[in-house]
């Protein structure tokens, strides 16, 4: 596994996580971050599209909106 690859267990959590907030994004959109969070890209949410970024605890940290 590359050192950017995110684990499938990660990537269901946040495709779970993002279907309870009414959003959804192409996994392949989400990046592992060096402090060990992530960056989501173009997630679309009933409101807009957003970028995200989350802590290593998979809470939203940052929604910022394009």
């Amino acid at each position: 596994m590359a050192d950017d690859e995110v684990p499938a267990e990660v990537v269901a959590q946040i495709t779970a996580m993002l279907a309870e907030m009414q959003c959804e994004m192409d996994p392949s959109d989400i990046e592992a971050e060096d402090d060990g969070g992530y960056e989501l890209d173009d997630v679309f949410c009933v409101d807009g599209q957003y970028d995200m970024k989350l802590d290593a605890d998979l809470q939203i940290t940052e929604r910022r909106k394009e």
